[in-house]
């Protein structure tokens, strides 16, 4: 069967099954370069000069639901840290009220489905780190009130109840406060998001949550041995837990060669200055000039199925998804530029025998039933106990 079949098939699947996508950094990327300024990154139009991301190309892409991250660098501490997540949640409300046609706001399942069945895109928000709660339950529950669905519990850094994947571990995984984080977030409905923890706290939070975990953008260990990935025993846990982890497109994570490249163009960055998750023009522009001298190690669509065969055969069908981690990575493999790039990666899976039911439970179904799992897990809670007022 031809490519060109396997792309008709895979859009046609999009049609009926579009893809719920985990991780999405585009309020970030607005706020740095526009301040969240739409009249200047108006996303209803082509912004691919700036950004991963529009509407054009989300519909291209066959997206019909996507988790918003309202991350903030956990350079940002106290309440610093929760000021700006309430600005990333405020530059969602913006976004969903400008574009009535296309976006509209889910908080669950149900919504999520209401969505589809209008042909708009559901949109949905996760907090990407701890440290947007500055150690307050009362602060996560007001996230939650205010639509955040899903919280991962460190960025890059470890944090007071919490080792992260890329730092210094200092608790052994999760405190007991940690796991009371665990507990609360079980008991509102938000869903537990395993992406850039260490592994011990990967596996405190599975021993803790009564709901499904996620990663909302992860990939495999084996297949690239980065720490921001799942490592197969933890893979093995979620058919138990009812989790989902959700593959994402970061090079540096999913092509081994791409990680040393990586290492040392982020050295470059620094020394001129920059942070190393920079995308800003002036920070583009020196990565291209580092790319000229270095040639870059280049994913592709084929990479990251590699990933999801491996996380099929360890996890199973029903525990895997897509989190694409666009706008928030300098780079993205061939045939997954932006988000009009997931028709790719569908043929590509078609192309290795993948079946109709098996693809439609990878875009759609599975993270779906995550958050459905999670919401039932949360009626079940709440009947039971009030609130945590823990504290460290």
């Amino acid at each position: 069967m031809s490519a060109g079949r396997h792309l008709a098939e895979a859009r046609e699947l999009l049609a009926e099954y579009p893809v719920v996508d985990g991780h999405n950094d585009l309020p970030w990327s607005l706020r740095l370069q526009v301040r969240y300024d739409l009249d200047q990154r108006d996303i209803a139009v082509d912004q691919s000069a700036y950004l991963h991301t529009d509407i054009p190309r989300l519909r291209a892409g066959g997206v019909g639901a996507q988790f918003w991250s309202v991350y903030v660098p956990a350079r940002l501490t106290g309440d610093d840290a929760v000021s700006a997540t309430l600005e990333q949640i405020d530059s969602v409300d913006q976004l969903i009220a400008r574009y009535p046609d296309d976006l509209v706001r889910a908080l669950t399942a149900d919504d999520m489905e209401a969505a589809r069945a209008e042909g708009r895109i559901a949109s949905l928000m996760g907090a990407e780190g701890g440290h947007s709660v500055n150690n307050s339950l009362a602060t996560l529950r007001s996230l939650h009130r205010l639509g955040v669905r899903y919280m991962t519990l460190t960025h890059n850094d470890t944090i007071d109840w919490a080792d992260s994947a890329t730092d210094e571990a200092r608790h052994g995984g999760l405190t007991d406060f940690g796991r009371e984080v665990v507990r609360e977030m079980n008991r509102v409905g938000m869903l537990v998001d395993l992406s850039h923890v260490a592994d011990t706290t990967m596996r405190d939070a599975l021993a803790v949550s009564r709901a499904p975990v996620i990663f909302s953008h992860s990939s495999a260990r084996a297949v690239c041995d980065h720490p921001r990935n799942v490592p197969d025993d933890v893979l093995a846990l979620l058919p138990a837990n009812g989790g989902v982890a959700m593959a994402t497109f970061v090079p540096k994570f999913v092509l081994p060669a791409a990680v040393a490249w990586t290492k040392a163009a982020d050295e470059n960055l620094r020394a001129h200055g920059f942070d190393a998750l920079d995308t800003t023009p002036g920070a583009m522009a020196l990565h291209q000039a580092f790319e000229a001298e270095h040639p870059r190690p280049a994913a592709t669509a084929a990479t990251v199925a590699d990933h999801l065969d491996h996380m099929r055969e360890v996890a199973g069908v029903d525990h895997i998804g897509i989190g694409g981690d666009f706008d928030g990575t300098a780079f993205t493999p061939t045939g997954l530029d932006d988000v009009a790039g997931y028709p790719n990666l569908i043929a590509e899976l078609l192309g290795r025998g993948w079946s109709k039911t098996d693809l439609s439970k990878l875009t759609w179904s599975n993270a779906v039933r995550a958050l459905r799992d999670a919401e039932a897990v949360s009626r079940e809670l709440t009947a039971d106990r009030g609130p945590s007022n823990a504290h460290l």
